[in-house]
């Protein structure tokens, strides 16, 4: 068992540093390697536990790799896949913001800062368009759509949006048609006004957002928008895009960001509390459900739950991608960047993040020129 955990180790720490791409990409390297090449397990048993992830709040990905490493090493193997995983994103995102914090408001860099948050909006529009089409299944997702999209305009917070919805779907569904598995967790939430920082106050916010976060990376934002913007008044719309920014630059796991955030606000220490809470929540995630995997597939309420959450998170980050679009987009440069970043990630698909966030930057400075 301990040459497992080394292999554990190794492999995983390794992913850490080169998977770049974003968790689809994170997890077709992880298909490719463990179930082709090493054969640590089979395809159905990957399936499995990809099924299971999808249920269950927390990093798509960095789940996945726990899942791994609890396969192949049991419960030291699912501590080690996730740590292992997740440090290396850690530091070189830490590294990132010390590097924002000194020399992001020099008068040449500051164009190409803005040009890259402009670029950022682009591909934010481009997850909500295919987040959207995968959650929006019929006409009741429509009308649950647009109905947070209303509660959210007037300042509902996103967590008990997103939760609410799904909650109500479930029991709808319930009141119509039993069904097995019918409990599902209901997740302590720590609501904080707009109060004077402390450690203490960052780290609650990041583990209740641990607690929650069903979907995509991306949907990080809109809770964060919720929490560090409305919530708190600690962090304002463009700071919140270049965390983003930075998510998307860096390899490994997209909640990375929550190191850069945590930074941003509280310095080292913040930045590491703001990294423990996000992902905590998911090491026990895995770790107590894992046995159940094929009870929770099965479950028709929990897949209610979790496709009403879905739904609820896209149009939560439609009225998020509004107010950052406010913020980001201030004069005719910024629109052009935007623009150019949209026709070039909408017309080639398979084009990466990085490069947008790239080009961003280059044509921010450019037009800076004229």
């Amino acid at each position: 068992m301990a040459t497992r955990a080394k292999e554990v180790f190794s492999y995983f720490f390794k992913l850490g540093f080169i998977a770049f791409g974003g968790p689809a990409a994170h997890v077709a390297m992880m298909q490719d390697d463990l179930v082709e090449r090493k054969k640590w397990l089979s395809t159905q048993e990957f399936l499995d536990y990809m099924g299971a992830t999808n249920l269950i709040p927390g990093p798509n990905s960095t789940e996945m790799t726990m899942h791994c490493g609890y396969h192949r090493a049991g419960v030291k193997g699912l501590f080690i896949a996730g740590m292992s995983f997740i440090f290396p994103a850690v530091c070189i995102t830490l590294l990132i913001a010390v590097f924002f914090e000194k020399f992001s408001s020099i008068e040449w860099v500051v164009p190409i800062v803005e040009g890259i948050k402009a670029a950022v909006i682009a591909f934010i529009l481009g997850a909500i368009y295919k987040l959207g089409k995968k959650a929006v299944k019929n006409y009741q997702h429509v009308i649950l759509g647009l109905l947070i999209i209303g509660l959210a305009l007037f300042g509902i917070n996103e967590v008990i949006l997103i939760l609410s919805a799904g909650i109500l779907m479930m029991l709808l569904r319930m009141a119509l048609k039993r069904d097995g598995f019918a409990s599902v967790a209901l997740f302590p939430l720590f609501f904080l006004a707009k109060v004077s920082y402390t450690h203490l106050k960052l780290f609650l916010i990041f583990l209740k957002v641990g607690l929650v976060l069903f979907g995509s990376g991306y949907v990080l934002f809109a809770y964060l928008d919720g929490e560090l913007i409305e919530g708190t008044g600690w962090l304002t719309h463009p700071e919140l895009v270049e965390a983003i920014a930075i998510g998307q630059i860096t390899p490994g796991p997209v909640l990375s960001t929550a190191t850069f955030v945590g930074y941003k606000v509280g310095g080292f220490g913040g930045a590491t509390l703001a990294t423990l809470g996000i992902f905590l929540p998911s090491f026990f995630y895995v770790w107590i459900l894992n046995n159940f995997v094929k009870k929770m597939q099965e479950s028709k309420i929990l897949r209610t739950f979790l496709e009403a959450v879905n739904v609820a998170a896209v149009a939560v980050m439609v009225v998020v991608t509004i107010n950052m679009t406010e913020s980001i987009l201030v004069d005719w440069r910024t629109i052009v960047i935007f623009a150019l970043s949209s026709f070039v990630y909408f017309f080639y698909k398979k084009i990466n993040a990085l490069y947008l966030i790239l080009g961003g930057g280059v044509l921010g400075y450019v037009l800076s020129l004229l």
